[in-house]
């Protein structure tokens, strides 16, 4: 057992050292004062976000962006609440770029069908995709504007993150999406990106229609940017970046309860069977294999089977790398108020993340008021 130990903290330490070396050879993105040029066409697909969509919409209105070079296409997905008036009386009221269309629905996955119908309706060549409950910077489409302007690129993942709000359940999530936040760059960083969101994520039309849209992955409920950065990295690897720009950070809100939660890390832990990223497939089971190890010696050391200095250990080396990875990202978004919590997440994420993949094996989710299975 003390040989699997050191095989997996190992590997362990390779991988998040990797993130953590990668995430330096990303370079900061800093804004200059370029002329506008890049025309986007930014959609966002809703299902009952009447709470969220005034943040959103007024976000909207606050963008720096000359109004003519953007448009916003809102995809309704079936909405049975007042998501859509809230909608119509902004536009009528204020801002007249943005237009509601119906989700056309074709496949088992509805984020799919919304995004593929608003990009038969786009105006324009560069697609930017976000969700109803985000909150976008003054200068998020001058990021990407300036980004592409200065670099070869058809596909671009770009940063986000949590609102910090108090309780602990928030800043249990904040923690994590800025350890995924880190594997996210780190994976550019080393030429091997596997991650992305489809709350901050842009591509134009010519790459999304030469790999056929998400054609293959649509038996899938959720995946929509996963997928498409898996075949856009297979087709046009050199073209494919992350925008790790300050201005360029969304923010979006934490699950609001532990049930919540637990369907979001399920929809998220539907579609990893589906990776045809080995090394995205490779990095989910070393971290679970670390985290399953953490616990499995925890009992072994209670029960006198397993000598605790050598738990205590690899459970340090594990913090220590842990903590550093999150460091790096905290810094970036300015979110390092968070690390006060750390240890006390630290203990608790190796049963959190345990559990969710194996109540995955056996469990569909339900997602805005839906049953999905896997």
């Amino acid at each position: 057992m003390i040989l699997v130990s050191i095989i997996i903290t190992l590997l362990y330490l390779a991988l998040i050292g990797s993130f953590i070396i990668g995430f330096d050879k990303v370079e900061t993105f800093t804004l200059n004062d370029v002329t506008p040029k890049t025309r986007f066409s930014v959609l966002t697909p809703f299902r009952n976000e009447a709470e969220s969509l005034p943040t959103l919409l007024e976000t909207i209105q606050n963008l720096n962006y000359p109004k003519h070079l953007f448009e916003i296409i809102l995809i309704d997905d079936d909405s049975t609440d007042n998501s859509v008036e809230i909608i119509t009386k902004f536009i009528n009221k204020t801002d007249k770029n943005i237009k509601i269309t119906q989700n056309i629905r074709l496949t088992n996955s509805p984020k799919k069908d919304a995004i593929t119908t608003a990009i038969k309706q786009a105006k324009n060549q560069w697609i930017i995709t976000t969700d109803a409950d985000c909150s976008l910077p003054k200068y998020w489409l001058d990021s990407f504007d300036e980004f592409i302007q200065t670099t070869n690129v058809n596909c671009i993942a770009a940063p986000v993150t949590y609102h910090h709000k108090k309780g602990f359940s928030n800043t249990f999530q904040l923690l994590d999406i800025l350890s995924l936040q880190c594997a996210t760059i780190g994976g550019f960083g080393i030429k091997k990106p596997f991650l992305c969101n489809g709350a901050n994520f842009a591509y134009t039309k010519t790459l999304f229609k030469s790999i056929n849209g998400f054609e293959g992955n649509t038996n899938i409920a959720s995946g929509d940017d996963i997928f498409l950065l898996e075949k856009a990295a297979k087709q046009q690897p050199k073209m494919l970046h992350y925008l790790k720009c300050k201005h360029a950070i969304v923010k979006t809100n934490a699950q609001p309860n532990t049930l919540s939660l637990i369907a979001q890390r399920l929809r998220w832990a539907s579609k990893t069977s589906a990776y045809s990223n080995l090394f995205g497939k490779l990095t989910g089971l070393i971290v679970l294999l670390q985290n399953t190890l953490v616990i499995v010696l925890l009992g072994l050391s209670i029960s006198g089977l397993f000598s605790v200095k050598t738990f205590l250990y690899v459970l340090i080396i594990k913090a220590n790398i842990d903590f550093y990875l999150i460091y790096k990202t905290a810094l970036f978004f300015n979110q390092k108020a968070v690390l006060k919590s750390y240890l006390f997440a630290f203990f608790i994420y190796p049963f959190f993340s345990v559990y969710i993949a194996i109540l995955s094996l056996f469990r569909t989710y339900k997602w805005k008021g839906r049953e999905f299975k896997k």
